[in-house]
C-alpha cells in the first residue's frame, strides 16, 4: 500500500514507520524537521509539510491509500492542548481535501474506561502534567466520532506504554473497544513495537471502522 505517516519523527510514529516499511509498504512521510528523520530507505519518500497548512497536507496525502497521524504537539508544549486540537483537525480536514478515505489517528489512553462513567483521566492518580495533552485526545475523539466522511479509526495506546525503554516485538496483543486490555495481574502493558504491529494489522486488515480501538498483552 501507498501509505503516509504523519509524526514520523516520534516515539510512537517511529515505530509505525519501521513497521511499515519493513512489511513492504511505500511510505511518504510528512515531517516538521526532515532532518530529525535518520531513515533511509528505497520505499521512503520525505516531505517537509507545515500540518497546521491544510493545503500542504492535502497535497503531501494525494494519491495515498491511507494516512496514519501519530501527530502530537509535544508534551512539554505548554500550548499543548490547543495546538493538539488545531494541528488534528487540520490533518483531518487535510485527509479529506487529498481524496484520501482511510486515516488512523493515535490517540491516548486517558480516555479508556477504567470502569463503566470513569475515564483513566478522571482518576486520582492520573499524572497532572498528562492532563492537558489526555484531555485534548480525548476531546479530539469525540471530535472525530462525528466524522461520517472518512473510513477512520482512532487507537487508544494502552496506559503502560514503555516511553524511553522500548520492549520487543512479538507480534501479539489482545483488543478491546472503549477499555483497557488487563493482564492476570491487572496491568494494561505494550510495546511500542507492538503498538505499531497493532496498528498496521489495522490498516492492511479493518475491523474498527469509525471507532476506537485499544490493545495490550
Amino acid at each position: 500500500m501507498n501509505i503516509a505517516i504523519i509524526g514520523a519523527t516520534g516515539f510512537v510514529g517511529s515505530a509505525i514507520l519501521n513497521e511499515a516499511l519493513n512489511r513492504g509498504h511505500q511510505v511518504t512521510a510528512l515531517v516538521r524537521n526532515p532532518g530529525k528523520l535518520s531513515v533511509h530507505h528505497e520505499h521512503l519518500k520525505i516531505v517537509k509539510t507545515d500540518i497546521l497548512n491544510i493545503g500542504q497536507v492535502k497535497d503531501a496525502l494525494s494519491g495515498n491509500d491511507a494516512v496514519i497521524s501519530a501527530y502530537n504537539s509535544g508534551w512539554s508544549n505548554p500550548n499543548i492542548y490547543d495546538d493538539f486540537i488545531a494541528g488534528s483537525k487540520a490533518i483531518q480536514q487535510g485527509v479529506k481535501e487529498s481524496g484520501v478515505k482511510r486515516l488512523i489517528v493515535i490517540g491516548g489512553a486517558g480516555s479508556l474506561e477504567i470502569k463503566p462513567g470513569l475515564q483513566l483521566i478522571d482518576t486520582p492518580d492520573f499524572p497532572e502534567a498528562y492532563k492537558p495533552g489526555a484531555s485534548a485526545a480525548r476531546d479530539y475523539l469525540n471530535i472525530i466520532r462525528q466524522e461520517n466522511e472518512l473510513d477512520w479509526t482512532y487507537f487508544s495506546p494502552a496506559p503502560e506504554m514503555n516511553v524511553g525503554n522500548p520492549g520487543t516485538r512479538t507480534g501479539k496483543y489482545r483488543t478491546s473497544k472503549d477499555t483497557p486490555v488487563f493482564d492476570e495481574h491487572g496491568r494494561s502493558k505494550l510495546s511500542v513495537e507492538d503498538l505499531a504491529v497493532a496498528v498496521l494489522d489495522e490498516l492492511e486488515k479493518p475491523a474498527h471502522i469509525r471507532e476506537r480501538f485499544t490493545a495490550a498483552y
